[in-house]
């Protein structure tokens, strides 16, 4: 009879898609070393808690998470971007908490969660920008990286160093972390540090052991997937990179996130949108469509650009997928700036819009703008956009009937069939439920379906042909 693990821990996990990998290798790392993994924090001696460090919501929303926690009378850890941003402040004003470890402890979570279990004190995490722990050159990255702690990067052929923490159809492979870019109004590279690209053959290699835990679909994801390679000499590592990841033997679908428009060039657009298995979706970092605006967050582009950028991509690939992200109430933000994003919006026919409202950063160059408007002016303009937005994509979801989809089947139950199609993202686009001939239809298989009618975003189908 095999020993039951005497220690048992549960990862609670919020944030962004990254955040998901992240947890999956500290779960890997503590399953070898002999805790046990449960899915119920009441059941746990510690709960981990993978915090979201991004916005205000996110922030509170891992405060509030981690006083649930210590609700349960485990030992409560907070890892991830909160606690690797804020540290020892953290911990300082949060004495719920039982420990806060950055990233400097993934390696050896084991052993910092064996001392919070027996009670010996752990030291708080000190923040740093981590953006100062790399060279500044790109290619000498690679090599440094090796002394600097990247969560979600290590790999080896084996379940050693991640463990999935569902059964579901598709699953997320980290490409690179950290983001060169200077944003006025993102934090987001400092405590994540400079760009660091994976190396290939890991990703690969990675790749090829999420097929055989039955993922049928893999979405890559970075801070900024199209500088993917840069840091290795090789500006066309990802254009590479596709093909081959597209033939792995049980994967279908190949998706790719996080793609910043000024660095689209013509040949990755061409490969992303036309690459068989990879599919044409493309989830673009516009932030806003305004040259004025643009400009003060120290990005580049104007409406007229990326409704150009778009036009190339349909015209390889008609019905792709296209969503974004779009800040509103940014200091200096006029008028005639809205209007002329609600100009892009109503032109640029996307399938998924977010809406966000613009609040200061500390850390980022924004803070100090002048400009700044008041908190009412700012909601009004985010509701007047997501509006707007509600009503585009529910009129780009018509735009799709009469059409066929391939729809990764996710969840069966006596609600229905669920799934999504080449051009919809997990959790943040839309679904496709499915009617008709469904009986025999599983989650993880996919199949073909015709588009009959929408609700708001989403799409009801009927099953065309068998499953596979």
């Amino acid at each position: 009879m095999v020993p039951q693990p005497s220690r048992s821990v549960a990862l609670v996990t919020l944030g962004c898609a990254r955040n998901e990998v992240d947890s999956e290798e500290l779960a890997g790392r503590l399953g070898v070393a002999g805790w046990g993994l449960v899915t119920d924090a009441d059941d746990a001696d510690v709960v981990v808690v993978n915090t979201c460090g991004f916005i205000d919501s996110a922030k509170k929303d891992s405060i509030d998470t981690l006083l649930a926690a210590a609700d349960t009378g485990a030992k409560v850890v907070a890892v991830g971007c909160l606690a690797e941003r804020y540290g020892d402040q953290l911990a300082s004003s949060l004495p719920e908490t039982d420990a806060v470890l950055g990233f400097d402890s993934y390696a050896d979570i084991a052993a910092r969660l064996d001392d919070i279990a027996a009670g010996r004190d752990v030291e708080p995490h000190v923040p740093r920008d981590r953006r100062t722990l790399l060279p500044v050159s790109p290619v000498q990255r690679p090599a440094a990286s090796a002394e600097v702690a990247l969560p979600g990067h290590a790999w080896l052929p084996s379940a050693a160093l991640r463990t999935r923490l569902d059964d579901a159809p598709v699953a997320y492979l980290k490409l690179a972390s950290g983001c060169d870019r200077r944003c006025t109004f993102c934090a987001i590279p400092s405590f994540r540090g400079s760009f660091v690209s994976r190396p290939p053959a890991d990703v690969l290699a990675e790749a090829h052991w999420l097929a055989s835990t039955g993922a049928r679909e893999l979405v890559l994801v970075s801070e900024n997937s199209t500088s993917y390679g840069k840091d290795l000499g090789d500006l066309r590592a990802l254009e590479g990179l596709l093909p081959q990841l597209a033939a792995i033997d049980g994967v279908d679908r190949i998706r790719v996130s996080y793609l910043q428009p000024a660095e689209l060039r013509p040949a990755l657009l061409a490969a992303l949108a036309t690459t068989p298995g990879v599919a044409p979706y493309f989830d673009l970092s516009f932030q806003h469509s305004s040259p004025a605006v643009l400009r003060r967050m120290k990005r580049f582009g104007d409406t007229d650009a990326f409704l150009e950028l778009l036009a190339r991509a349909r015209a390889l690939a008609p019905e792709l997928g296209t969503r974004s992200n779009f800040i509103v109430g940014f200091p200096g933000e006029t008028e005639a700036d809205l209007a002329e994003l609600e100009r892009f919006l109503s032109e640029a026919r996307f399938d998924a819009i977010g809406v966000f409202g613009y609040s200061d950063e500390e850390g980022t160059d924004a803070v100090a703008f002048d400009g700044k408007l008041d908190a009412d002016e700012i909601a009004e303009r985010v509701e007047r956009i997501s509006g707007l937005a509600d009503e585009l994509v529910a009129q780009r979801a018509e735009d799709r009937v009469g059409t066929r989809v391939d729809v990764l089947i996710e969840d069966v139950d006596d609600d229905g069939v669920l799934g999504r199609g080449a051009h919809q993202g997990p959790d943040v686009d839309g679904i496709v439920r499915l009617a008709g001939a469904i009986d025999e239809l599983r989650r993880g298989q996919f199949v073909s379906a015709f588009v009959v009618d929408t609700e708001g975003v989403d799409l009801l189908a009927e099953p065309v042909g068998a499953p596979w």
